[in-house]
């Protein structure tokens, strides 16, 4: 499994047999370069503008957006929880659907614009993922040191943080990564390009990784 990120809270997950599955494309106005992509299965965690532009997508897609569980091609799971966009109940921003992709023995969890640290209910639905993406630029999302709770609270194997602002665009409001990279201090973050990773290599990998924007 190959995971690469685009930026803001877009990754494409590509499968051993080349099948992609693309989480919440943005549009130009995020601030990052727009380019197309192919996929076979786009995953929107809310349709907010900065999360749904299905209209950059090459192929036929089928598209996940709903809560519940889905099988939308063979040997991929999707399973989509609500969970609330801001620390009001939704009064502010409303909800948004946490996804947890499971594919080639792996399960990822993508927390989309996750607002609130989780409580007991949602913590027993995302709880020990393969691999977490998880907001940390606060402002629409969980900041900092709501991101390190909800980390130790889901107990990941990796984690990968996204929707933070940096040289590459982002939106102004948000912060960079270093106030994420010092709540979770001691634990250091490893930069790369990309993330290969199979269920037998899993352990060997670093529990904090920064994937570049590519």
């Amino acid at each position: 499994m190959l995971i690469t990120y685009h930026g803001h809270s877009e990754f494409l997950v590509e499968l051993s047999d080349g099948r992609r599955v693309l989480f919440d494309p943005f549009p130009a106005q995020v601030g990052y370069p727009l380019h197309r992509v192919k996929a076979d299965v786009v995953v929107i965690s809310h349709h907010h503008f900065d999360h749904d532009y299905v209209d950059k997508v090459d192929g036929k897609p089928v598209v996940v957006d709903t809560e519940g569980t889905h099988s939308p091609l063979p040997g991929i799971s999707l399973r989509g929880v609500s969970a609330f966009h801001d620390k009001e109940q939704g009064s502010k921003r409303g909800s948004i659907l946490c996804f947890t992709l499971e594919a080639e023995w792996l399960k990822i969890l993508h927390l989309g614009d996750l607002g609130e640290v989780p409580d007991e209910r949602l913590r027993e639905q995302l709880f020990m993922p393969d691999i977490l993406l998880i907001p940390v630029g606060g402002t629409y999302t969980l900041d900092a040191k709501e991101a390190a709770e909800t980390i130790s609270l889901l107990q990941p194997r990796i984690t990968i943080p996204m929707h933070y602002r940096n040289e590459r665009g982002g939106f102004e409001v948000l912060t960079t990564l270093r106030p994420f990279l010092d709540a979770v201090a001691p634990l250091t973050a490893s930069t790369q390009p990309l993330l290969r990773v199979t269920r037998e290599d899993l352990s060997q990998q670093p529990r904090l990784v920064e994937l570049e924007i590519r």
